[in-house]
């Protein structure tokens, strides 16, 4: 039974914090893996990733049992601290193998930080505007992230890696201080003792959680595969990092235009079910495209990598919405299992493009990230569609 209720002053602040968290992550996320290879030696990274996901897949399991324990927003204060501690010791040292294991820890953290947020924002929503709600908050995540790489990669250029460390350590500071502002005394517990056996088994006879589930596995996919190898590949065709930073910021531009009107779309007249199928088979065909367009210029790998996140954009504010419907604050179980399709794919991602690339180029992975993509038109068709404001 659902039991829930809007704080719209809490939201406010949150949005902020997200803001601030959004920026912070995205100056690292797509030099992650060529950090990876300098640290390394290494050329095929996907180890380090995989292994991450693993271990964040093992924490996401038994992440109600965290919350039992410590609670939503002291989950989030450890992790964002702990973040804040590997961090400081990635600018204090250069590449080596010790910072291949920082940055392996920070991408986990980052993850339960997340993770621990989207339950304290559940905390203050209702699910009759869960699509605004969630509209507005990825909307602000990704206006972060919008910014993020340009300025990454323009400090990257300029000052190496130790300089975006320092800037994202700076910028995770002031995360750690709003937030306990905002999220002391938002610390629900979960009340019921559950092993991983039970809640397959509350989650599995709930058909349309497991449809929306492996629709995000395949977008999780997506970024998995273009995250990892698509700065690679640009790096690998002559591209400066000054370059890649203005066609990735071209690129995220639809994360900011059409996630909030999406939101409220969907809330208000036409669900979720039609919308996803769309954004998928765009998704799809801009992805499978990506392996046609060889060294092209700036221009056009700006526009094929802008559809690829129209197509993202949408169905990342349409899962949530749809999936956020159908749970609330308490069901933090549920929520830890579905963010589990977040981990399984950047394992699954890995461990598939690591493969291809022994027998094939870099650029099949595109290939592959769009017959995964292609594969979420099953579920998705068969998804019972929530009902629209119009509609109730």
């Amino acid at each position: 039974m659902h039991s829930e209720k809007l704080d719209e002053n809490r939201l406010k602040l949150t949005s902020f914090v997200t803001l601030l968290m959004g920026f912070s992550q995205a100056m690292l996320v797509y030099i992650m893996s060529s950090y990876f290879e300098l640290s390394s030696g290494i050329e095929n990274i996907g180890v380090f990733y995989g292994f991450s996901y693993v271990v964040f897949l093992f924490v996401l399991l038994n992440f109600h049992k965290l919350v039992r324990i410590g609670g939503k927003s002291n989950i989030f204060y450890f992790s964002l601290l702990a973040k804040i501690i590997a961090l400081t010791m990635l600018v204090l040292m250069g590449p080596s193998k010790a910072s291949v294991a920082l940055m392996m820890l920070y991408i986990i953290l980052g993850h339960i930080e997340w993770v621990a947020l989207d339950a304290i924002v559940e905390s203050f929503s209702v699910d009759k505007k869960s699509g605004r709600i969630r509209g507005l908050h990825l909307t602000i995540v990704n206006a972060g992230f919008m910014f993020g790489p340009f300025i990454s990669m323009d400090i990257l250029e300029k000052m190496g890696f130790h300089g975006v460390f320092m800037l994202a350590l700076v910028f995770n500071c002031f995360v750690f201080i709003f937030s306990l502002i905002g999220f002391r005394s938002v610390n629900h517990r979960f009340d019921q003792k559950l092993k991983f056996a039970d809640i397959i088994k509350k989650v599995i006879v709930r058909k349309n959680i497991m449809r929306i589930y492996y629709i995000a596995f395949a977008l999780d996919f997506f970024y998995a595969v273009m995250t990892i190898y698509a700065p690679i590949y640009l790096q690998g065709l002559g591209y400066s990092w000054e370059k890649i930073g203005i066609i990735f910021t071209i690129m995220l531009i639809p994360f900011v235009l059409v996630q909030y009107p999406m939101g409220v779309l969907a809330d208000k007249r036409t669900g979720e079910k039609e919308f996803i199928i769309f954004s998928l088979l765009i998704m799809a065909v801009s992805t499978i495209s990506v392996y046609f367009i060889g060294t092209g210029t700036v221009f056009l790998w700006a526009v094929i990598l802008f559809f690829t996140r129209i197509g993202a954009a949408l169905l990342e504010i349409l899962r949530d919405s749809y999936f956020f419907k159908k749970v609330d604050a308490y069901d933090v179980d549920i929520i830890g299992f579905f963010r589990t399709s977040l981990p399984m794919a950047y394992i699954a991602a890995t461990m598939f493009c690591t493969l291809t690339l022994f027998f094939l180029s870099i650029k099949f992975t595109f290939i592959l990230a769009g017959i995964v993509t292609l594969s979420a038109l099953y579920p998705a068709f068969k998804l019972v569609d929530n009902k629209s404001e119009k509609e109730t």
